[in-house]
Parts: structure tokens; C-alpha cells; sequence
């Protein structure tokens, strides 16, 4: 198991778009992806559960991924997050 503290840094959070981009993302892993905040728990590879996160600029995340390519998917994911999902 593999698992990373990320920050939400673009200026809108985790709308629409960059949400589709994690999930798009993290398909192409055969690792379980979860992501954390707060007390919530969701599915990486699910719009809605990434969308329930309601995730603000600032908000804090944990992202775990298991399987055999956890790493790469840990590294991966928690790039677009340090490139603000390309957005300023």
C-alpha cells in the first residue's frame, strides 16, 4: 500500500474538470485508488465519489492506491495535483 498527502491548489478545487481528470487518470491502473478527506472515503476511478468530496482550494487529501502498480499510480496522481490539473 501506498499512500501521499496532497494539497488542492488550483484556484476552483476539485470541480468538474480536474475531478474527470483524476478519474480518467487513475483508470489506466489496475490498483485500488481511494481517496480521503475528512471522514470520507471514496473511489478514485468514480466521478461521483471524487465529486463528493467537495474538495476547496487548500483542502488536504490522502490518496491510497493497492496493487501491483500502486506506485506509479501514487506518483502519477499526485502530479496533476502539483500541476493544479493544468489550471492557474
Amino acid at each position: 500500500m501506498q499512500e501521499r498527502k496532497v494539497q488542492v491548489l488550483n484556484r476552483l478545487g476539485l470541480h468538474a474538470r480536474p475531478a474527470a481528470m483524476l478519474v480518467s487518470t487513475a483508470t489506466k491502473f489496475s490498483s485500488e485508488i481511494l481517496a480521503l478527506k475528512d471522514s470520507i472515503e471514496v473511489n478514485c476511478k468514480s466521478i461521483m465519489g471524487v465529486m463528493m468530496l467537495a474538495a476547496e482550494k487548500g483542502s488536504w487529501l490522502t490518496l491510497r492506491a493497492v496493487g501491483e502498480d500502486e506506485n506509479q499510480a501514487i506518483e502519477t496522481l499526485s502530479k496533476l495535483f502539483v500541476e493544479r490539473f493544468g489550471e492557474q
